[in-house]
């Protein structure tokens, strides 16, 4: 099922996907993934089939697999099965930053206890773990100041898009 193509410039559409994936591989996400995230978040429908992405991104369905895998384990896609049949569609969803960062907790949890680990092995007193506990120090901020700031961007999104 192709999406409906709404007056826009197909040119125009890859040139968008292609630059914001570039910025997001600047940032570290791999290359593929950047690239099938930015189609999917460009796309009307924020639903894109593998064949649907292979074909407007010309990559390979193994290349497809590998990146909604990616995408899909950092939460930042989701996989749905298409009614009655067996393909599968790929969503971007409108809160996909803020899961993503949501389930970034877990992860900063665990530098949090090798951090404290590393801190404990080394020495609080010496240069390393002095430096170690400041990481810990930082990463246990950002944490505690992650919380108010998903609460009121939910408080925000709320007013500004209602649903």
């Amino acid at each position: 099922m192709t999406e409906p193509s709404a007056e826009r410039d197909p040119e125009s559409v890859s040139r968008f996907v292609e630059h914001f994936a570039a910025q997001l591989t600047e940032a570290g996400m791999p290359r593929m993934p950047s690239r099938v995230f930015g189609a999917l978040l460009a796309s009307d429908a924020g639903t894109l089939t593998s064949a649907e992405l292979g074909d407007q991104l010309k990559i390979s369905p193994a290349a497809v697999s590998g990146a909604v895998r990616y995408l899909a384990q950092v939460h930042m896609v989701s996989r749905e099965r298409e009614p009655g049949s067996r393909r599968e569609r790929y969503r971007v969803h409108s809160d996909q930053w803020y899961e993503a960062l949501t389930n970034r907790e877990a992860i900063i949890k665990r530098w949090e206890d090798a951090l404290r680990e590393g801190v404990t092995s080394l020495g609080a007193d010496t240069p390393a773990g002095r430096r170690l506990a400041e990481t810990l120090g930082f990463f246990e901020f950002i944490e505690e100041e992650l919380v108010g700031v998903m609460e009121r961007w939910r408080v925000h999104r709320e007013q500004k898009y209602p649903r």
